[in-house]
């Protein structure tokens, strides 16, 4: 009887572990991907094995252990984190968007096109919800309107980090044949090679290095794509500059002194795309909380603001439509010139 219940009990085990694995080989997770660790342990913010932020930066902050946050995160209804009704958004016919101006046109979240001196950049894009990231992101009733098939051919791809919510496997493979040249931090190219990119058409990255155009600046934040060891690849925040314009892209992360820096580097940017939404006392280092937002604003001194990470999932507790108010206040209060609009629209800036 119980060698029968030790053989049931292990054929349970070989079974989930099967099943584990099945799920586990999706290209998607890439973790049997090949790691190029050569230039990711050359860089000085590597360090006793993983990357690391310029300032100390918990994960998890508050009394509560990080697993628990998690679950309280989980299981503690809030109806005010999603919409009641469907988010308004708009349609537009991305092919037909002409390259003689410059314009950008939000998909909501951390998802943008954006038209700068003849070429179109195209920023941490999700634009498919298929499984696994579908399992973990389900988009605002109203705001998944665009596929990856409405995009038009891709000058420039920049993938700010690994996380679901910026790197989309089943997105990226769909364009993969229309995206020129790719943009990432360190690490991240491993992703791309074995989803199919060609190694020539990727230019990795470290925070400070420089090409074409685009300068490789840091955040504060962190990797990890679901197991393994944390804070293998790299976050960043990229700086374009052409035809005498600068566009910062913020990507994901706490505030620090690095957007102070940024301004005496740069100088007057003309539009930053700044991190507002999915935030939470809990994590208050890794993301940008509203009452750091003001003085992220303040110390780039950008000529024009758009905030994003908001108006799509509720991977935090505020409010949904929180992160909009907030953005506004803080531009009333100090004149800033914010060009947040419906998901679909075009904007001139």
């Amino acid at each position: 009887m119980k060698m029968k219940t030790l053989l049931i009990i292990l054929s349970i085990f070989l079974l989930l572990a099967g099943v584990g694995l099945v799920v586990l080989s999706h290209p998607a997770f890439g973790l049997w991907r090949h790691r190029s660790m050569e230039r990711v342990q050359a860089s000085p913010n590597y360090r006793d094995g993983m990357f690391r932020n310029q300032l100390p930066t918990p994960q998890f902050t508050g009394n509560e252990s990080g697993i628990k946050q998690i679950w309280n995160f989980m299981t503690r209804p809030n109806p005010e984190r999603v919409p009641q009704e469907p988010i308004p958004a708009v349609k537009t016919d991305l092919k037909s968007l002409p390259t003689d101006s410059d314009w950008l046109v939000w998909f909501g979240h951390s998802s943008y096109l954006f038209c700068l001196n003849g070429k179109r950049y195209l920023v941490d894009p999700l634009l498919k919800p298929e499984w696994p990231s579908s399992m973990m992101l389900k988009a605002f009733p109203g705001t998944d309107i665009y596929r990856p098939d409405d995009l038009p051919d891709i000058d420039v791809l920049i993938i700010t980090h690994e996380h679901w919510d910026h790197m989309d496997y089943a997105t990226l493979r769909d364009i993969r044949d229309r995206v020129t040249h790719v943009i990432c931090p360190l690490g991240i190219a491993d992703y791309l090679r074995y989803w199919g990119y060609a190694d020539e058409t990727i230019t990795e990255m470290d925070w400070y290095e420089a090409s074409k155009g685009i300068t490789c600046l840091p955040s504060r934040h962190f990797s990890n794509r679901l197991l393994g060891k944390r804070n293998q690849t790299l976050w960043a925040s990229f700086m374009v500059e052409a035809a005498g314009r600068k566009i910062y892209i913020g990507g994901d992360g706490g505030y620090d002194k690095r957007f102070a820096e940024i301004h005496k580097r740069f100088g007057a940017v003309d539009l930053a795309f700044l991190e507002n939404g999915q935030y939470n006392a809990n994590w208050k280092y890794i993301h940008t909380t509203p009452e750091d937002l003001e003085k992220v604003i303040l110390d780039i001194q950008a000529k024009q603001v758009f905030t994003v990470h908001h108006d799509k999932f509720a991977l935090s507790v505020h409010p949904w439509s929180e992160p909009d108010s907030v953005a506004h206040n803080i531009a009333t209060k100090h004149n800033i010139r914010l060009l947040d609009s419906l998901i679909g629209t075009i904007v001139k800036y």
